[in-house]
């Protein structure tokens, strides 16, 4: 598939048809009106973000190799989703590998690439947000400071805007979150999040943390058309009530909302033990909806499928891309809105199709 950008905005071509992308931004320029509050922060990000887990990756992604051309692959995602209005990126200090020519870590590669653009634009404004891994030997708040001191040195800044907890730990949420409030008082970053967290887990940090007076800005948690646990578990409807917003990490089911894989053309690597042959045989229903509703309004089926993301409110999606072309496309899922009836169209659809498993720390 190859890719032409013009002054009037993106145009994604292939073979069947021409998608016509608009631009999120003019001049490169991203405004308030193109962005949202996280939580009751006072940060704002675009309404939809990048995910960077696959940059430097070799343990899921990138069929367990990375190399100079994909390396260059993600600095064009990067460019490529500035210029489209996108600003929001999300990384983590466990996201990358370890290649032949040293190492290889996201924080490093998005540091390395936000230095670059700022380099040519000065002006540029991009909201990093980054975790911290609860591993079973970081006890206390002062693990959570040091390992964001660290992110900071990867990522080459003083401070980011949203900082994360990765995961619940199986000890020391106490100490993790009195962490992420002295982050914030210290200047170093800008909001507090969590990842993965159940209602319960959710609700007492955002109570510890208040009595702080600080917000509870994020709750990242698996969430898409066919994923859609958070609104089945309390999470969705808890963010909702206590104004936390909810980051949607995989929203277009790590490529199976796309249309892209089929019975036939199955994904490689990890993915293929949760996206089947006989899983994809029966989404097949709900992406062929996806796709004529996508022709109504000249947009791809991925487009739709972020869009219906966004649709929900309070809710702010981070498809991972790997190179321009995807990039671009992402940004083509802003600046419209389905319809009531579309919307509750998809999820009745989605909920005739058994669920994927999700990711088992969601539990804890």
């Amino acid at each position: 598939m190859a890719m032409h950008v013009s002054s009037a905005g993106f145009s994604i071509f292939s073979h069947r048809r021409v998608h016509r992308v608009r631009a999120v931004a003019s001049e490169n320029v991203t405004t308030d009106e193109q962005k949202v509050k996280l939580g009751a922060s006072e940060l704002k990000v675009t309404k939809l973000g990048i995910g960077a887990w696959s940059w430097g990756d070799t343990s899921y992604w990138n069929n367990f190799e990375w190399d100079d051309r994909k390396m260059k692959a993600a600095k064009n995602a990067f460019d490529a989703s500035i210029d489209g209005g996108i600003t929001f990126f999300d990384t983590a200090e466990v996201y990358g590998s370890r290649a032949s020519f040293g190492a290889i870590n996201s924080e490093t590669l998005l540091g390395r690439f936000i230095k670059e653009r700022k380099e040519k634009d000065p002006e540029v404004e991009v909201a990093v947000a980054t975790k911290f891994a609860a591993l079973p030997w970081r006890l206390g708040r002062q693990s959570v400071l040091s390992a964001l001191k660290d992110s900071l040195s990867r990522l080459g800044l003083s401070s980011v805007e949203l900082y994360q907890l990765h995961w619940p730990g199986v000890w020391g949420n106490e100490g993790y979150l009195d962490g992420l409030g002295d982050a914030v008082q210290q200047g170093l970053v800008k909001a507090v999040g969590v990842s993965n967290y159940r209602e319960k887990r959710l609700r007492d940090a955002y109570k510890k943390l208040k009595k702080r007076g600080i917000p509870l800005a994020s709750n990242q948690v698996n969430y898409s058309l066919i994923y859609r646990a958070p609104e089945e578990n309390g999470v969705k409807a808890t963010c909702d009530e206590l104004g936390i917003t909810l980051i949607a990490y995989s929203p277009i089911a790590q490529g199976a909302l796309t249309g892209k894989y089929t019975p036939e053309n199955l994904p490689t690597g990890p993915r293929s033990q949760i996206y089947t042959r006989d899983f994809l045989t029966k989404l097949q229903p709900l992406l062929n909806r996806i796709k004529e509703i996508g022709e109504k309004y000249s947009k791809t089926p991925t487009q739709v499928a972020l869009n219906w993301l966004i649709a929900q409110d309070n809710v702010v999606p981070i498809p991972g891309a790997k190179n321009a072309e995807q990039a671009v496309e992402f940004a083509g899922a802003l600046g419209w809105k389905l319809n009531d009836e579309e919307v509750n169209e998809l999820r009745s659809l989605a909920s005739e199709i058994r669920p994927v498993t999700g990711f088992p720390v969601e539990n804890l």
